[in-house]
């Protein structure tokens, strides 16, 4: 088992979507990074459990527990037009983009912020990719300590 951290705007979805979806269920599509897009079409399987990551807002942090329930597939969004995802260079014909589907689990008791998750960065947290310099990442794999770790502080 594979756990992981996704990052999304609350406003554009954020876990009271995903909690409101037929379900409680939604495709993670428009991830155009292709090291985001290797762990969904490559690594992420049925069960793995997700962090839910609320970013650009006022109080960054995890907000909530998800879980992978499709395992990677084309990112349909890449070929329409009409959605802020598309992409003219993809071709369904030979996969560019791909999604995982989600499925809620549950909100935290209390929101894990960033700004607390960073005092833990020389200790328990030291080799978190979220808190490494740079990583703008908006997938990203999780170890079970660091997962356990962050659980514990909820």
């Amino acid at each position: 088992m594979n756990y992981w951290l996704m990052k999304s705007e609350p406003d554009v979805f954020g876990i009271d979507h995903l909690q409101a979806m037929p379900q409680q269920t939604e495709h993670w599509d428009g991830v155009r990074n292709y090291q985001a897009r290797n762990m969904m079409r490559d690594q992420m399987k049925v069960g793995d459990p997700v962090f839910f990551y609320h970013s650009n807002c006022e109080e960054p942090g995890i907000v909530g527990l998800m879980r992978v329930s499709r395992e990677g597939y084309p990112d349909f969004t890449a070929y329409d037009p009409t959605t802020k995802y598309h992409d003219p260079k993809s071709d369904p014909d030979k996969p560019r983009w791909y999604m995982v589907d989600v499925t809620y689990e549950r909100h935290l008791k209390r929101n894990i912020s960033l700004r607390e998750l960073k005092e833990y960065a020389d200790g328990p947290l030291t080799d978190c990719p979220l808190l490494r310099k740079g990583n703008r990442l908006s997938i990203m794999p999780i170890s079970q300590e660091q997962w356990d770790f962050i659980l514990a502080l909820e």
